[in-house]
């Protein structure tokens, strides 16, 4: 059915927020590090999406849909974390409230591609809709940072939440007064068109919990680890390097580039891979992978590889179990589908 039929029958507001793939710079997003050093890097929202969807029900309460149930009479009785501390924010959300969330993902949660961030941003997003408040997509990022990181207290950075909300290809630097610059990465097409022809993504099957894997570097750099700092330094200018590359659409340096980021990560975060995907590493490397990296804190979920052999790497990754990602690159970021 089409969401025009749809909006016969529901009083709904619908909106979809994508999730990113980090190219470069991830982990320097961090508060822990960027409020002491500066953080940069390169985020790309994908066409895989987190939908929320809001209806008012005929009965009062809280009824939220997700990999659960609930039904709540305050937002201070729900199980979900963010639900609850978004709903809780929210003046007009009491126990003469009247509202149905639901949220739906195109990819399972736990598999580094931003999943967290988006479920925030489309939630503020669609609350916005509901609320009749218009905020900005820059208003919702700022809005789903504070809620994450200095509400919940969570180990993470801030990129998920910007890129889902803004979309497209952007630098971002990460000042020490929490400020966050947004640049649009404006890459020519046809070096686009040739990183979109070497790139291949895959499945791991694998799902982690990014805030443990994250809690051992925040906690480091708030100790002001010398090794952590100087890491994340390395990777900062992997990000820069990074920018430099796909402006000249020199793709193939990038994979090999790639490779850093991939050794750079396992000295920041030494239990961040299975000996059963470093193996799964270096057979993409003997066949036809320059070089490649988990996407996110790593753990599990996507390989990104960049090859100038596709079909011999896509062969040797399927007859792995691997399930191969087809995206294109999201340039709205979060937005509406139906709104009353």
């Amino acid at each position: 059915m089409c969401y025009s039929c749809l909006n016969i029958f529901f009083l709904m507001h619908l909106v979809r927020s994508p999730l990113r793939l980090s190219l470069g710079g991830g982990g320097t997003d961090l508060p822990s590090y960027y409020r002491k050093r500066g953080g940069y890097l390169i985020a790309a929202a994908i066409n895989k999406y987190v939908y929320t969807s809001i209806i008012k029900p005929f009965s009062k309460g809280i009824y939220l849909k997700y990999s659960e149930l609930e039904k709540v009479k305050t937002p201070e009785e729900i199980k979900h974390n963010i639900f609850r501390e978004v709903l809780s924010m929210d003046e007009g959300i009491n126990n003469e409230a009247k509202i149905e969330i639901t949220t739906l993902a195109d990819i399972p949660y736990g598999t580094g591609l931003g999943s967290s961030g988006a479920f925030t941003v489309s939630l503020l997003k669609a609350l916005s809709l509901w609320n009749k408040e218009g905020k900005s997509n820059i208003k919702i990022a700022e809005e789903a940072c504070h809620i994450e990181i200095d509400r919940l207290q969570e180990p993470v950075g801030k990129q998920d939440q910007f890129i889902s909300a803004l979309g497209g290809i952007q630098e971002f630097y990460f000042n020490k007064d929490d400020s966050v610059e947004v640049k649009p990465l404006n890459i020519p097409k046809h070096c686009m068109r040739s990183f979109k022809e070497s790139c291949l993504i895959f499945y791991t099957g694998k799902s982690r919990s990014a805030s443990k894997i994250l809690l051992e570097q925040d906690k480091k750099s708030k100790e002001n680890s010398t090794d952590m700092i100087y890491n994340l330094d390395q990777t900062k200018d992997l990000g820069f390097t990074t920018r430099n590359l796909l402006l000249n659409g020199d793709v193939m340096q990038y994979g090999l580039l790639l490779k850093d980021h991939w050794n750079n990560k396992l000295k920041r975060s030494p239990s961040m891979c299975s000996e059963e995907l470093k193996e799964s590493y270096e057979i993409a490397l003997n066949n036809g992978a320059l070089g490649g990296k988990l996407i996110g804190a790593g753990g599990g979920g996507f390989f990104m590889f960049i090859s100038n052999d596709r079909n011999q790497l896509r062969d040797v990754m399927l007859k792995k179990g691997y399930i191969e990602l087809d995206f294109q690159f999201d340039y709205l970021g979060v937005h509406t589908l139906i709104s009353d």
